[in-house]
């Protein structure tokens, strides 16, 4: 796993070690930034699944200005801070251990406020209708906001707008799908 672009383009990533967790390919990764992208003119990210972190260094690499990323897995957290190190722009990260709906219960006790989401969960364990819900109640995200689920293709995500969601685009990638959204305060 490596940068694909953006400032630590080329840089070398490490994955989880074990079978916990499924990196985000390289190509899935690219396509993704080219269509939510490439660019970013700031912001601030969320990822909630985080895994080894790609995603959200990827983002950061790209233009967001801060990344939080939240993971329950001891490997992944390690992972996540070793690959944090490559960028050396910590200070641009800020890397949680714990469940993800704690996380997101936190996250809107402090206010936090994110313009793109990337929910990459366990495939066996995918709730995420229910964690965009959750953002919307928690006043997580910040108006014209992209969530970007990566699923398997069970999941089988609406393709159509729902309250506060409007669904910008979904793509297939062999066994994984990538469903686009973007939130809008109605």
């Amino acid at each position: 796993m490596r940068v694909v672009s953006g400032e630590f383009r080329g840089r070398k990533l490490s994955a989880v070690p074990g079978m916990a967790t499924r990196p985000t390919t390289d190509k899935v990764k690219e396509a993704l930034f080219n269509i939510i992208g490439p660019y970013f003119d700031g912001g601030q990210s969320l990822d909630l699944f985080a895994g080894s972190g790609g995603l959200s260094i990827e983002g950061v690499s790209r233009g967001i200005d801060h990344a939080v990323l939240i993971d329950r897995q001891y490997q992944a957290i390690k992972t996540i801070r070793h690959n944090v190190e490559v960028t050396k722009h910590p200070e641009r990260f800020s890397i949680y251990k714990m469940d993800a709906r704690k996380a997101l219960g936190m996250l809107g006790k402090h206010q936090a406020r994110f313009d793109l989401v990337y929910l990459d969960p366990p495939y066996a364990k995918q709730q995420i209708l229910k964690d965009l819900d959750q953002m919307v109640a928690d006043n997580l995200l910040n108006d014209g906001a992209v969530i970007v689920a990566e699923t398997n293709q069970a999941a089988d995500l609406p393709t159509t707008d729902r309250p506060n969601f409007t669904f910008i685009r979904r793509q297939t990638y062999g066994i994984t799908v990538l469903t686009i959204y973007r939130f809008r305060k109605e």
